[in-house]
């Protein structure tokens, strides 16, 4: 069973989140929060499996409750957004958060990103993602990745297309422990600082 705690100061947001999770067989609602505080207390409290967090909220915003989840590694954030909130886009980017979905999306895709976010994956919704090319990302993906070998490409490839380590390693016949060592290497290489960046410029590129 998946176990979702729900964060948004709109009660309406999260009765309609609360009515797509529940609709799943495998996933359950373990908690509500209105604010960053009470997301991060709860996440500490329930230990959910992933936190849908809402950007802009009161009191503590979705990335400074998620940032903190994954420092005391609590469960996958899975962040909320809209078009208008760039400057919270661009500071959730340079984190090592995993997943970016527009609030009305349709309920199929937020319960696939759920299932990539809790497998280890990274989701980008492909409007952010259009968002992201054009405003956010400066036009030098393609540079960034020249001094990579073959096999690290694909492993990027893989990233960007929100693969999990696991799911990337039985993709490409590999150990978990060789996929990281090849995550690690593209780091060094590109001088990114997290699989977030791989696949943001990947896809810029």
């Amino acid at each position: 069973m998946i176990k979702v705690l729900i964060a948004d100061d709109d009660i309406i947001v999260r009765e309609g989140l609360k009515l797509i999770i529940s609709s799943q067989e495998d996933m359950c609602v373990s908690g509500e929060a209105s604010n960053g505080n009470e997301a991060l207390e709860l996440a500490r409290k329930l230990l959910p499996d992933v936190a849908l967090l809402d950007i802009r909220m009161p009191e503590c915003d979705g990335i400074t409750a998620a940032e903190n989840m994954l420092a005391e590694e609590l469960c996958s954030p899975l962040l909320l957004t809209t078009f208008d909130e760039e400057d919270f886009i661009l500071r959730a980017l340079k984190s090592e958060i995993c997943g970016y979905i527009l609030k009305n999306s349709p309920a199929e895709r937020i319960i696939y990103a759920i299932r990539s976010v809790k497998a280890g994956g990274t989701v980008f919704q492909e409007d952010i993602l259009k968002y992201v090319r054009e405003k956010i990302i400066p036009a030098n993906g393609s540079e960034i990745f020249s001094e990579l070998t073959p096999r690290e490409i694909e492993v990027v490839r893989l990233i960007a297309e929100g693969l999990s380590n696991q799911q990337i390693a039985e993709k490409l016949f590999l150990s978990n422990g060789t996929v990281r060592n090849h995550i690690s290497t593209v780091l060094e290489k590109t001088g990114l600082e997290h699989r977030t960046q791989i696949a943001v410029m990947w896809l810029k590129k």
